[in-house]
């Protein structure tokens, strides 16, 4: 009789969950944006947002958290939410996989705290040079670093950004020294890279794509897996010598744990049927993304993979911001 007792409550609990979602959604849903309105995040963000509302028949109503701050309030806000699946957010490397290892202090835990839903989109990072730096490829940079260690350096949006750590796992795979030179923000960095102040930087490739197919700088290597079709002649790192490296700015759908597995089921069966349409794929082109969509289960295990990846360049190369 007690086995009974017991049962019942979870029986009941199932029972509901089931009906819940089989009836879902019946309002709105809000999803957090970790990045401002008009950026690539929030680009993805809307796309999506407004055809999930003309399939399942609610509004997705897009609440904006821009900054390093407002990416952190809004993981927060979402690993505290109700698990019903009317809230979502839509995160990034950052988000989602880099920040546990920067901040001990962190308030959730990505893996933990978030039911994933699916990887949205990717926008690959081009590794440059400035026109004036003696290589052409990745090839000679590794000779040249060797050659003079210590002496050639890199620049980036700021400690502990993704292109921080790309430079930074791209010194440790290569077994040579590099200075990093911190900006406040991608923009001063390609100014001063442009003028020939530092002689190195990882960027989002939408960012430099004007500078390198003019000339103003010197495209070494796709720093994703795959090429891009952007810039379809320049080889990956990966291709180029540094096996497996594979650093790119993405964005992924989340829920917070314990949603329904219903609700992330139709979630993400309708997000990949948005991903896969040939009108997504060329939106999202225009500004430099490729779209995702891969089932829960390889979301899961990519965030896994890329949260301890972070976190072995974070410990090697002693990067702390707090």
């Amino acid at each position: 009789m007690d086995y009974f007792k017991k049962l019942f409550p979870l029986t009941l609990l199932l029972f509901f969950g089931v009906v819940h979602a089989q009836q879902y959604p019946i309002k709105p849903i809000k999803m957090f944006v970790a990045g401002a309105a008009g950026d690539g995040i929030d680009l993805v963000s809307r796309r999506i947002a407004q055809k999930l509302s003309e399939k399942l028949g609610q509004p997705f109503i897009i609440e904006n958290r821009p900054g390093a701050g407002g990416g952190i309030n809004a993981s927060e806000a979402t690993a505290k939410a109700t698990p019903d699946g009317y809230t979502l957010m839509m995160g990034n490397a950052g988000t989602l996989t880099i920040n546990p290892g920067l901040m001990p202090r962190l308030t959730y835990d990505p893996v933990k705290d978030f039911a994933p839903i699916t990887l949205a989109a990717i926008v690959p990072n081009l590794l440059v040079a400035n026109s004036g730096f003696p290589v052409n490829s990745v090839a000679d940079l590794i000779t040249l670093s060797k050659k003079q260690p210590g002496r050639i350096n890199f620049a980036s949006p700021g400690t502990g950004t993704g292109q921080h750590l790309g430079g930074e796992l791209f010194k440790s795979m290569a077994n040579i020294d590099l200075v990093h030179v911190p900006y406040k923000g991608s923009g001063p960095g390609v100014t001063d890279l442009l003028a020939g102040q530092v002689e190195l930087m990882i960027v989002p490739l939408p960012v430099v794509l004007a500078h390198v197919t003019s000339g103003k700088l010197k495209a070494l290597g796709i720093t994703s897996l795959k090429r891009s079709s952007l810039l379809p002649v320049i080889p990956t790192v990966s291709e180029a010598g540094l096996n497996g490296y594979d650093v790119s700015a993405w964005y992924g759908i989340v829920a917070p744990a314990g949603t329904p597995v219903q609700i992330i089921e139709l979630l993400n069966l309708e997000i990949v049927k948005i991903l896969n349409t040939t009108d997504t794929r060329e939106y999202f082109q225009k500004f430099g993304a490729e779209t995702g969509g891969n089932s829960k289960e390889e979301f899961s295990l990519f965030m896994r993979n890329e949260t301890q990846k972070w976190k072995n360049v974070i410990k090697i190369s002693g990067i702390k911001t707090e």
